[in-house]
């Protein structure tokens, strides 16, 4: 399959709506983008893992954030006394986390149709902890101290860590600050939404050049 590429170049114009300037942003020669994988080198497939995260309202006014990790091997593998046959799951994890609009969890459900070890299902309980827990800056942390090391489980912390990622997406206004003179939360956060970038001038802005609490005038 040959590789497909993405070529050409960029010369975006603004009329900055606060100094009334016409501002040039000259955007690199954009050299030669992939939009898709290059044919791979012959090889054999080892191992799959799947993640899925789907969002959902519910009538009562939360919503349902649920995650689904699955393992699969494409040849049969052994651990303790089990030995699995190609395809069948190793892992099959399921969560489904309740949370009100400010993203405070206010329920959580793990099934485990498929696990490694019968010891594995113990870490279903201490997941109760997150309860009252709310989904924002130091999530991660707040994984951590509850379900860390020994007390929970590698798989689960990591559907976790990307449940909220999940939850923003779903729940209107989750990645808006209540302050509307504040930028949305995920401007300055990636490459395309640098607050000096093309992007935020385009779509925000009023917030374009952002700097400390401000938009340069």
């Amino acid at each position: 399959m040959p590789e497909r590429i993405l070529q050409r170049t960029l010369k975006i114009e603004y009329r900055h709506l606060y100094s009334k300037q016409f501002i040039i942003i000259k955007v690199l020669p954009l050299t030669l983008f992939p939009i898709m994988l290059s044919s791979p080198k012959p090889r054999s497939p080892l191992h799959t893992r799947e993640i899925s995260f789907e969002g959902f309202a519910r009538e009562d006014g939360l919503w349902d954030i649920e995650a689904h990790l699955k393992d699969t091997k494409s040849h049969p593998f052994t651990t303790g006394s089990k030995t699995w046959v190609p395809g069948e799951p190793i892992h099959d994890m399921w969560i489904r986390v309740t949370v009100d609009k400010e993203l405070v969890i206010r329920d959580i459900e793990v099934a485990m149709d498929s696990h490694p070890h019968a010891e594995c299902p113990e870490v279903i309980p201490p997941m109760d902890a997150l309860i009252g827990a709310r989904m924002g800056k130091g999530w991660r942390k707040t994984i951590e101290t509850h379900l860390g090391g020994i007390k929970g489980c590698t798989h689960l912390r990591e559907l976790l860590n990307n449940v909220a990622t999940a939850a923003y997406q779903s729940i209107p206004g989750a990645l808006f600050d209540p302050d509307e003179s504040k930028p949305p939360l995920y401007l300055g956060k990636c490459k395309s939404w640098d607050f000096d970038g093309p992007v935020v001038m385009r779509v925000y802005p009023k917030f374009y050049q952002w700097k400390n609490g401000e938009a340069k005038s």
